[in-house]
């Protein structure tokens, strides 16, 4: 069960592997773009790759998908990166079924742990298969593995290597409990607690009112997708890439005044110091670096 890419690995290697992966469930088709085209899951794409079954259910609790899951007599149910899953769901099979979360458990449990892991700057995160039950990204851990946060990842590039990580953990657990051999470990609940809550687009602008390199991990953490913005002149920019330097310099303006020759550099003060802005997207362009802008441009 999986809707984006990031599930797509955890399926491919079972398959290589020879698992019988009886049906995949993941998010009906949706209209995109200009033209409202139906487009498929990337879950779905790799399922038709191997002519496996693909159910598509709107309503988790729908009599008509419960028997059809049913049907398919899966002893164990894998959930990587789909939704919210009723217990007449999740209790079915025999063996259970576990879910792949990107981050160490109990430490970021919600929607988007790799971008909150970057934001609040942490120098660790990792991947944690565990069995399901009600409270979500509460159940027992199975396996965890840690992975580096390095100081140039950004939330596309440590999504790639949580991506490949998490697949190679899926395989790991399925095979732990085709054995019949594997840890089931109540989590325990930590002092502080980090939360990974759905980011909408209010909460992607910039505050520049901010030490420089609360802003940097900001960016880092939203980039390259759903992406950091600032009002620029009454102008939206993405900003995807950023360089945070302190600066003592006495500054007439306060956080948010811009500096710019227009030709080869933009910065904006924060609260220590100033923030260059290297590539980013102005409203109605393409994503480019800053000096592109300016051969065309001025701010």
């Amino acid at each position: 069960m999986g809707t984006p890419e990031f599930a797509v690995p955890g399926l491919e290697i079972l398959v290589a592997n020879k698992f019988n992966v009886v049906a995949v469930i993941t998010a009906p088709d949706k209209p995109q773009g200009r033209g409202q085209k139906l487009t498929t899951s990337p879950v779905k794409e790799g399922a038709l790759k191997y002519n496996i079954p693909v159910l598509q259910p709107s309503n988790l609790k729908s009599p008509v998908f419960l028997e059809e899951l049913r049907d398919y007599e899966a002893n164990l149910q894998v959930v990587v990166a789909f939704r919210m899953l009723p217990e007449a769901v999740w209790a079915m099979p025999t063996l259970g079924t576990f879910n792949l979360h990107a981050s160490l458990l109990p430490q970021y449990r919600g929607a988007a742990p790799i971008n909150w892991a970057i934001i609040n700057g942490e120098k660790e995160t990792g991947v944690t298969t565990f069995f399901l039950k009600h409270e979500i990204d509460t159940g027992s851990i199975i396996f965890q593995e840690k992975e580096i946060i390095r100081d140039e990842d950004d939330a596309g590039i440590l999504y790639e290597r949580l991506m490949n990580k998490g697949a190679a953990l899926v395989l790991k657990t399925v095979r732990a409990i085709e054995m019949g051999s594997y840890p089931s470990l109540p989590q325990k609940e930590p002092t502080e607690t980090k939360h990974a809550p759905k980011i909408f687009k209010e909460t992607c602008e910039i505050n520049w009112n901010q030490p420089s390199d609360s802003i940097r991990n900001f960016v880092r953490g939203l980039s390259p997708y759903p992406s950091a913005w600032t009002t620029l002149n009454g102008k939206v920019y993405k900003i995807f890439q950023v360089l945070s330097t302190a600066d003592s310099r006495q500054s007439t303006g306060g956080p948010g005044e811009i500096e710019t020759d227009n030709k080869t550099f933009l910065r904006v003060k924060t609260l220590d110091g100033w923030i260059s802005i290297l590539e980013f997207q102005p409203e109605g362009k393409k994503r480019m670096l800053v000096e592109e802008f300016f051969r065309g441009n001025k701010i």
